[in-house]
């Protein structure tokens, strides 16, 4: 018999995507119900980055405050050959960068993960259970069936229902493989041995994150926080990989860094690096996010960053569809936005990854004559603009503004509603003048900003109305409150609930 409550989401995963999506679609009251197989917080060091976009996220979270004691701003990155020549390097994080914040930061993923399941309880309609596995899934024209089984009682499965199920169940995805499709492999598939230490003792090792580019061995160090220090190094040819993880194999690799009297071994894995997207996030009322939808080689420190990136991009979306005000459809933009997108950033990785994981003697010496010859390469933040979606279409529409301050010292986003659109306007008396335009506002539920400080910052978009969509990416822009009557609101699927689709219904 099935139960009287469907909740309105379930979230299969608890990570970092997971928790980031609880704690957006429980900022807008959604019924959520988030399941993780395991029976707390995973206290192990996995991802180490994120960038100044996701920063920008969590602020918009009201979690940067809190956030703040457990990060430290990136002191840059480096790319060294095996003479020490630097050949690419990332400079270290402005105080302030585009986004407000500094460009890159280290972490330690239990902090991080610690702060955002913290945060969730702040939303009743949000219901997290930990160690609870979901074994298989049904989807019906309504919802979707959800079995649930305790992974320490090997009896029944218990059934529960949700409107809408997201995948953030990582790389062997049972929501992948219920919606189906072939991966797209972009051909980077490289073992990698991961090892973390706590030092004991004030150690010289460097600031930066080093990559070093040697044919002999490369190998990969991490400046985390506090006292925690990373080492990622290639498994060669030659390698057994379960030596590999034994103690006295692992010092005899750290040995040109460090000694076992002056740190001790956190952790130690071996993975697959791997550069892969799923061709299909959604079919129905099943959607991916995080690694069920992609994998990134670490070499651009992005892997965290897209999963991050899915929730913020997904959640407002879901919300509006489960609450009306948009038609199901509107959750087609979101792959179409989010794959080519992330399709960018792991072409990136996979060109980093090609310059530390050259081998081959020869050609690393081609390599070496060719940065010789060119000098340094300086490796900036990307910020490429969305596939096709929600936005205009052309830059700057669907990329990320900066974001700038206001006349009284906050950040932009600050001073807007979370989770709504924004129109911010250098005319605002002709905005409450046009009737198209209060309309679109009205529409759109969407706040007006004016401040004189934006000046420049409209002069860069050269616009003088801007449509912010509440992921704060840029929707639309115009020089004249009359373009706003183009904006193609009714194709962005977005419009008021009596065009929407309130029975939630949708086709494959």
């Amino acid at each position: 018999m099935r139960q009287a409550r469907i909740h309105d989401v379930a979230i299969i995963g608890l990570g970092p995507t997971g928790a980031t999506l609880a704690n957006l679609l429980g900022a807008m009251g959604i019924d959520t119900l988030v399941v993780d197989r395991e029976p707390g917080l995973l206290n192990l060091p996995r991802a180490v980055h994120f960038d100044g976009e996701v920063m920008r996220l969590f602020q918009n979270m009201g979690l940067a405050e809190s956030l703040a004691p457990h990060l430290r701003p990136s002191s840059g990155m480096q790319y060294l050959n095996s003479q020490g020549m630097l050949m690419l390097e990332r400079k270290p994080a402005a105080v302030s960068g585009p986004q407000g914040w500094a460009t890159n930061y280290l972490f330690h993923q239990p902090d991080l993960e610690g702060t955002l399941r913290q945060a969730i309880q702040r939303f009743p309609s949000v219901c997290v259970r930990e160690g609870v596995e979901a074994v298989s899934l049904q989807t019906t024209p309504q919802w979707v069936d959800l079995q649930l089984k305790p992974i320490t009682d090997a009896g029944r499965a218990e059934s529960v229902q949700a409107r809408w199920v997201v995948g953030c169940d990582g790389a062997r995805s049972i929501v992948r493989e219920a919606i189906g499709g072939p991966m797209i492999d972009l051909g980077l598939h490289q073992d990698w041995l991961v090892v973390d230490v706590e030092l004991l003792e004030d150690v010289e090792l460097p600031q930066a994150t080093v990559q070093y580019c040697d044919p002999a061995r490369p190998t990969t160090f991490v400046n985390v926080t506090g006292r925690r220090r990373r080492w990622e190094i290639m498994v060669m040819p030659d390698d057994d990989p379960h030596a590999l993880l034994e103690p006295t194999t692992l010092w005899q690799l750290l040995s040109r860094w460090i000694r076992p009297t002056q740190a001790r071994l956190v952790r130690s894995a071996l993975y697959t690096f791997h550069s892969l997207i799923a061709s299909r996030w959604r079919r129905g009322r099943l959607l991916l996010a995080g690694d069920s939808a992609h994998q990134t080689p670490p070499f651009l420190g992005q892997g965290m960053c897209a999963g991050l990136r899915d929730a913020a991009n997904l959640g407002w979306k879901l919300a509006a569809v489960v609450q009306g005000h948009a038609d199901p459809q509107l959750l087609d933009s979101y792959e179409s936005e989010r794959l080519p997108h992330v399709h960018q950033f792991i072409d990136t990785a996979i060109r980093l990854g090609e310059i530390i994981q050259t081998t081959d003697p020869d050609v690393a010496a081609e390599r070496d004559l060719r940065f010789a010859r060119e000098g340094t390469t300086e490796i900036v933040n990307l910020s490429p603009s969305l596939g096709p979606g929600v936005h205009l279409g052309t830059a700057p529409a669907g990329t990320l503004p900066p974001q700038p301050r206001l006349s009284d010292g906050r950040r932009l986003d600050d001073a807007l509603p979370a989770n709504r659109f924004a129109l911010l306007t250098a005319d605002p008396a002709s905005v409450q003048a046009s009737p198209v335009a209060r309309q679109t506002l009205e529409r759109l539920d969407a706040t007006l900003l004016h401040d004189d400080a934006l000046a420049p910052w409209f002069e860069s978009l050269d616009a003088r109305h801007v449509l912010l969509r509440p992921d704060r990416y840029l929707a639309a822009v115009s020089d004249t409150v009359t373009a706003i009557a183009n904006w193609p609101i009714d194709h962005w699927h977005v419009a008021g609930t009596s065009q929407a689709n309130s029975s939630g219904q949708t086709p494959d």
